[in-house]
């Protein structure tokens, strides 16, 4: 595998490996994006009462809650095992075997469980590689490297949808949980083939010991990246829930919403390589605070669109904030990293969002019962608070390069 053109912007074979097998896997999972509310639509037999809308909603909030209320466990059991590898593989097992299942249900409760089942895979695999893209990357040139996993990561979860939705145009839903499976199974392997174990040297007893939660490994720096991931996932992700109401007073169908959600996607895929690049050389915490106030305004304004073209624009800016705050915040959390505690403290920022991603639907879909622009006004309120509390709390981790 040619990995010169990476290693030129701060990559190297064992990021490049991780980041190529993830984005297999993200394609596998997110083929799912578009597919699950059409397919709980047309399901045979519904055990529960309730509107689509509200079943989609909670297969989609289900997932996002056991991921991120287990991560922190599986970051425990990841570093007390030593063995990363292998659990990112287990949970990609799992992830492969719940998209597979969805072949084979028939009733909304057997989403549930496969949905609950995914929900479990890519908590085990989250913070297995989180960890191990903190081991193996430097200080010096990590925040080029989480823009390399984070950029491939995108373009994943970008091409997802659309290999979905073609292929169940001219073949129909289980073609398309076939296909989802056979990628996240070609990224078992891909990990076989090409990321190798890197032993964790570790001769703290402390960090040796089975603690979920251990204060020696948490500090005000984490937490505050933990928040800003939070609020910015909080902040993105609740668009989703409102696609009515956004088509409706935009005179739009879905597949215009879907091209103004989707080019929040190419605004990180932009600017994710050269902002964790730029990270490295002026450090992490201005840009954590200039993605954080950028967000603000643009979060707020999402409500007051009146046409498709000013929702992409600002779907856009949002991805450029996103990509501000994502790599330098998950550089920031590795260069704070103690050798085998890195697994529970890349968990607490994966954790924050996936927090983020699973209530900012919900909330938004409560407030928008008031009136339509308080979730937004509320996101870009919380989104300054995160940048005060970015401010004061984070300590750099970079000495500014000069020239």
């Amino acid at each position: 595998m040619n990995t010169h053109f990476f290693s030129s912007i701060g990559g190297n074979r064992h990021v490049v490996a991780l980041s190529i097998a993830r984005m297999a896997e993200a394609i596998g999972n997110s083929i799912l994006f578009i597919i699950i509310p059409i397919y709980v639509a047309e399901l045979p037999s519904l055990a529960v009462d309730w509107a689509v809308p509200i079943m989609v909603g909670v297969l989609i909030s289900l997932y996002g809650l056991i991921n991120s209320t287990l991560q922190p466990f599986m970051g425990a059991l990841s570093d007390r095992l030593g063995r990363r590898k292998i659990l990112i593989q287990t949970g990609m097992l799992i992830m492969g075997l719940g998209t597979f299942g969805f072949s084979l249900a028939d009733r909304y409760l057997h989403l549930v469980a496969l949905r609950g089942l995914q929900g479990v895979g890519i908590a085990v695999t989250i913070p297995a590689s989180m960890a191990l893209m903190a081991a193996v990357t430097k200080k010096e040139t990590r925040g080029g490297s989480m823009g390399i996993y984070s950029m491939l990561r995108m373009i994943g979860f970008t091409a997802g949808p659309v290999i979905g939705g073609l292929i169940h145009v001219k073949f129909g839903f289980n073609a398309v949980f076939y296909t989802g499976t056979a990628f996240i199974f070609l990224a078992v392997i891909l990990v076989q083939m090409w990321v190798r174990e890197v032993p964790v040297e570790n001769n703290n007893s402390e960090t040796k010991q089975f603690k979920i939660f251990d204060r020696n490994l948490i500090n005000p720096g984490i937490l505050s990246a933990m928040v800003a991931t939070f609020i910015m996932a909080f902040s993105f992700s609740m668009v989703t829930t409102l696609e009515n109401e956004f088509n409706a007073k935009l005179g739009i169908d879905a597949l215009g919403f879907s091209i103004a959600i989707s080019s929040m996607m190419a605004g990180r895929i932009i600017l994710q390589i050269p902002i964790g690049r730029l990270s490295d050389r002026i450090g992490r915490k201005p840009l954590i605070i200039g993605g954080l106030i950028l967000m603000a305004p643009v979060s707020a304004l999402m409500g007051e669109v009146t046409t498709l073209s000013q929702l992409i624009a600002l779907r856009v800016i949002q991805g450029l904030a996103s990509g501000a705050i994502a790599a330098p915040a998950f550089a920031l959390v590795g260069d704070m990293g103690k050798s085998g505690g890195e697994g529970r403290q890349m968990s607490m920022i994966t954790m924050g969002f996936g927090f983020g991603m699973a209530v900012g639907p919900l909330v938004a879909g409560i407030l928008a019962v008031i009136f339509f622009q308080l979730p937004f006004y509320a996101a870009g309120i919380l989104c300054l608070i995160g940048a005060i509390i970015a401010y004061r709390n984070i300590t750099e981790t970079v000495s500014r390069k000069k020239g």
